[in-house]
């Protein structure tokens, strides 16, 4: 997996720095795993705008991932390496002895023909899925549950990854990618590596209309629009606007939002970097 810097031949392509897209071995999606995704373009069901910022993009199929890892017992055979355009990770479609076909979120090194299992008595090899009490301590994990047959909802992102760290009692400890330190059930699941497409954060679009492609529209600074419309608006010349705010007026940019007394605190062992 490797980034390409464009040459400057047009103004959009000076700057442009995208993927190769060596890892991906098809362009043609598994249909039976597709579904077609409504766009909302930031509208509700009355056609009110709740979301700025959203509109256009182009049209998508949305790929259903299995984050469940439940087959347990049975192999499977890695089939291809695929692009999608609803995340930033590459997914891989495996095929279960049974002739069932899953996608799942390919992690780095996978490679085609490949065999993958899930369950108790697993091999902690990349790509298998195993309960956390199984998993040997300081081995570097992707795709956690919360919550035991929740579905994995940790460390799915291109590049990302946690580490199981200890386990005390019935709860392992687990390093996110944060820098949070957090006690989950040893009865999750969690997925050995890391996520693939690492040098995602190294892409740079080159252009607006990349963005525009994506489904994002422009978004106005705060601090260029009038009193009426944002807390940090108006003034004489460029002003900064006082303390970084939210259009409601919620303060930002180091202000902690976390309740005191959410109910998970108790599972934080030790607090993400500030």
């Amino acid at each position: 997996m490797a980034v390409r810097k464009i040459n400057p031949t047009t103004p959009g392509q000076r700057g442009k720095i995208i993927s190769n897209f060596d890892d991906i071995t098809t362009n043609i999606p598994e249909k039976s795993l597709l579904q077609t995704r409504k766009r909302t373009g930031g509208r509700n069901d009355t056609g009110k705008m709740t979301v700025r910022n959203i509109g256009g993009g182009h049209k998508r199929k949305y790929r259903m991932v299995d984050f469940a890892r439940d087959k347990e017992g049975i192999p499977a055979i890695v089939k291809t390496i695929e692009y999608d355009p609803n995340r930033s990770a590459r997914i891989a479609l495996v095929v279960y002895a049974d002739g069932e076909k899953r996608y799942i979120i390919s992690p780095n090194g996978l490679k085609v023909g490949q065999e993958l299992n899930s369950g108790k008595g697993i091999a902690p090899e990349i790509g298998n899925t195993l309960y956390l009490s199984d998993i040997p301590l300081g081995t570097v994990v992707h795709n956690i549950e919360m919550q035991p047959n929740g579905g994995a909802v940790i460390a799915r992102s291109a590049g990302t990854y946690a580490q199981l760290t200890s386990r005390d009692g019935k709860y392992a400890i687990i390093k996110m990618p944060s820098g949070e330190s957090r006690m989950i059930l040893v009865t999750c699941k969690a997925t050995i590596g890391s996520v693939s497409n690492s040098d995602h954060a190294l892409e740079k679009s080159g252009k607006a209309g990349r963005s525009r492609w994506l489904g994002r529209r422009p978004r106005v600074r705060g601090v260029a629009m009038n009193p009426v419309d944002h807390p940090m608006g108006g003034g004489e010349g460029r002003a900064t606007g006082g303390h970084p705010r939210s259009r409601k007026g919620l303060l930002a940019k180091g202000f902690k939002t976390r309740a005191k007394k959410k109910t998970s605190n108790k599972y934080i062992v030790e607090k993400r970097k500030k």
